[in-house]
């Protein structure tokens, strides 16, 4: 994998990742297809609404149906129909935080599966040998994602033991080659912690850098405060991977401080549950002034479902739990992400960036439109 970097505006990037399954321009957001599927929607349509990449989960697959089982069918890419890049998170935030019961020691992290309470170890070198497994183009360390709130001591013996689980899984990663692999900078909200971090990983050295343990409960202030420092301390022509952040002011203020790679299930969780997210921000759609309204969600979006159902057909359907209606607005929230992704891109490009931020602050504080 390799990455350059195209443009600058202030600390903000426009770049292309090149991988052997194709380039991935950045700022990316990458859909979550946690357990092999984006939900509600289908492989061709997730490449129809631009998505270059997507996220597959490991702890999930892991359990079903098996790394194992999707090696021997041909790996992941062709296991869902999806033939471009795929980035594998390395299961630990899942196992800390889905499983019945898990003990962390030096070693890893023995867990019961929340499917059937079957017992397992998950460590640094097994997270690996699954993603080698799946097939993932993008492979991250394993780590411990460190709790909110926590005190700096705690903070800063997970963030040793995580470094040295990022070196085990260096070595076990370099057994057999793969295409690229990320390391995970940790810390909490601990400026000195995280730089610590940084530095220990920049000396083992990874083909991209991602920073965890955000987005966990420290506040859209806190996180920003770690943003401040943290992504122009990490090495210049690699990549920055801002884990699990999706909120769409989140986004714009990380790209603006140098980060080039996001993923959240914000999107497609949003689209099951009636809420869809447009440039005048998130509409719940099953709000009663929707039952007449002939409208789209937004008349300056060309998705499929702004082009073809109106406010009052989505009002119904949700409504009456059709599972049309999921699909409608997981399409266009995901068209959304990419719009906004394509868009910050040109800005960047024309160096016009910060009047980007601002025309969408302005359209995103000011709402729905009113109902005509």
């Amino acid at each position: 994998m390799k990455f350059k970097i195209i443009s600058e505006d202030g600390k903000a990037r426009r770049g292309l990742l090149e991988t052997s399954r194709g380039n991935i321009k950045t700022p990316t957001f990458m859909p979550v297809g946690t357990a092999g599927t984006v939900k509600a929607m289908l492989p061709e349509n997730v490449r129809e609404i631009g998505a270059e990449v997507i996220l597959a989960n490991t702890y999930h697959l892991m359990l079903r149906p098996g790394a194992e089982c999707i090696d021997a069918l041909g790996g992941l890419h062709k296991f869902m129909n999806w033939h471009l890049p795929i980035l594998t998170d390395s299961g630990g935030f899942q196992v800390m935080s889905l499983s019945k019961l898990s003990k962390v020691t030096e070693n890893g992290v023995k867990f019961r599966s929340h499917i059937d309470g079957s017992e397992y170890l998950l460590t640094p070198e097994r997270s690996i040998q699954i993603q080698r497994l799946l097939g993932s183009n993008i492979v991250m360390c394993f780590d411990e994602c460190t709790k909110f709130p926590v005190t700096e001591d705690v903070a800063e013996a997970s963030m040793l033991m995580s470094m040295r689980w990022a070196e085990r899984s260096k070595i076990e990663f370099e057994k057999n080659q793969g295409e690229a692999l990320f390391g995970i900078v940790q810390g909490g909200t601990y400026k000195n912690l995280r730089q610590q971090s940084v530095d220990m990983l920049t000396k083992i050295g990874f083909d991209g850098y991602a920073l965890g343990g955000l987005a966990v409960g420290e506040g859209h202030d806190a996180m920003l405060d770690v943003l401040d420092y943290v992504p122009t301390t990490l090495p210049r022509n690699f990549a920055r991977y801002l884990m699990g952040v999706g909120k769409p002011p989140d986004i714009v203020e990380a790209v603006t401080r140098g980060v080039d790679m996001f993923d959240c299930v914000l999107p497609s969780r949003s689209g099951r549950t009636g809420q869809a997210i447009t440039r005048r921000g998130p509409i719940n759609i099953r709000n009663f002034r929707h039952k007449n309204d002939n409208r789209p969600l937004d008349s300056e979006c060309n998705c499929l479902t702004c082009r073809s159902y109106s406010r009052a057909y989505l009002n119904h359907v949700n409504r009456a739990q059709e599972i049309i209606s999921s699909i409608l607005l997981t399409w266009h929230n995901l068209h959304y992400y990419q719009e906004l992704m394509e868009q910050i891109r040109e800005s960047i490009s024309k160096g016009s960036l910060a009047a980007f931020r601002t025309n969408f602050y302005n359209l995103w504080n000011e709402g729905d439109y009113e109902k005509v």
